[in-house]
């Protein structure tokens, strides 16, 4: 992969061939779905698909007799046609608990949730198609989902994690060891992460290029392949150009010339490197809550939100195609401004009654 290729396109082409793999393992049917399908999704949602669809096949084949002993290749059509309410409800309880290799998974409400958005479009398209008879997939209801709290940081402990962050203290005598060495990339990175809301993914695809101080802002692809100008404070600008100033005294890895963020081997850092950055410094400054780079989202859009109460301007800045989206993460927080809202308004004054009335 060339450096003249954008990393949402490195990334695509990475998927696509990651999919050609998959599709090896699954009946020929859904090679059909996944180029009807190709033009309307991305690689990476097609993948996706495609790893849902593998676990779908193998419950079948444990699940069905008359598939016993068979590969998921050799899944006729007839069998998906003959699937019934029940086998789809029996899915879903079987994702409660399920062996992949030697590991044991349990989904909960939201990655059953997906799976069966999955099944639904795969079934919906051989329907439309007339490859099946009938689609029953669309006739499960999706799984009831129970909102959690948003986990997020105080505004003290923000204080702590970037402070934690510029003089290493706490850190054990290995990762001070490289703190050193990473300092400045580190407090710009997660400086960024909670200055502006990005994903993880969104940040280490930016490029050198993408930064414009002039502006105050910077360029990022969206998870959906568009393009948006999102805004730094003070702070996140500061620190980027300690960063860069450093980053400019660094050769960089062949073909990782442009990338913003580089890892120790002077290579584009990737959203794994990230998270685990992210989970060392967190866990010394809150251990009993697991910060991920995407808490470090959700911490942005509860301060804008807290700040603004518009939340069409959160889904803007936070890149979410849908505001309704961005309500359910939100909604315990509206209730709460719509509690206050209860108590600011007095229908009856409980002062003093005596005195001349208040003029109109």
């Amino acid at each position: 992969m060339s450096e003249q290729q954008s990393y949402r396109e490195q990334q695509d082409l990475k998927n696509t061939l990651l999919l050609r793999e998959i599709l090896r393992e699954l009946p020929p049917c859904c090679a059909e779905f996944f180029r009807g399908v190709a033009d309307e999704t991305l690689p990476l949602t097609r993948l996706a698909y495609a790893r849902d669809l593998l676990i779908f096949f193998d419950f079948l084949l444990e699940y069905k007799p008359e598939l016993s002993g068979k590969n998921r290749r050799d899944v006729p059509v007839e069998a998906l046609n003959a699937l019934n309410l029940s086998d789809f409800e029996i899915f879903l309880e079987y994702l409660t608990y399920y062996e992949r290799g030697e590991k044991q998974l349990q989904d909960r409400e939201a990655a059953k949730e997906r799976k069966l958005s999955s099944l639904r479009s795969f079934f919906g398209y051989l329907f439309k198609r007339q490859i099946l008879s009938s689609n029953v997939a669309a006739l499960v209801d999706m799984p009831k989902r129970h909102e959690k709290a948003i986990v997020h940081l105080e505004i003290d402990e923000v204080a702590k994690l970037l402070d934690l962050v510029e003089d290493g203290a706490k850190l054990t005598k290995r990762q001070q060891a490289f703190h050193a060495q990473t300092k400045a990339r580190d407090l710009a990175l997660i400086s960024l992460l909670l200055g502006t809301g990005i994903r993880v993914s969104e940040c280490v695809g930016l490029n050198l290029s993408d930064i414009d101080f002039d502006l105050g802002g910077f360029k990022v692809t969206r998870k959906g392949g568009s393009s948006s100008i999102l805004y730094f404070p003070q702070e996140v600008e500061d620190a980027l150009r300690a960063y860069i100033g450093e980053r400019e005294k660094i050769e960089p890895f062949p073909g990782h010339e442009n990338a913003l963020f580089l890892s120790l081997q002077r290579r584009r850092m990737d959203v794994r490197t990230v998270q685990n950055l992210v989970k060392k410094y967190a866990r010394v400054v809150t251990p009993l809550k697991k910060i991920s780079p995407h808490k470090l989202r959700s911490t942005f859009g509860t301060s804008l939100y807290r700040e603004t109460g518009d939340i069409y301007l959160v889904a803007d800045v936070l890149g979410h195609s849908d505001v309704n989206t961005t309500r359910r993460h939100y909604a315990a927080m509206g209730d709460e401004n719509r509690r206050i809202a209860a108590h600011a308004v007095r229908l009856r004054d409980d002062g003093p009654k005596d005195g001349p009335p208040a003029e109109e």
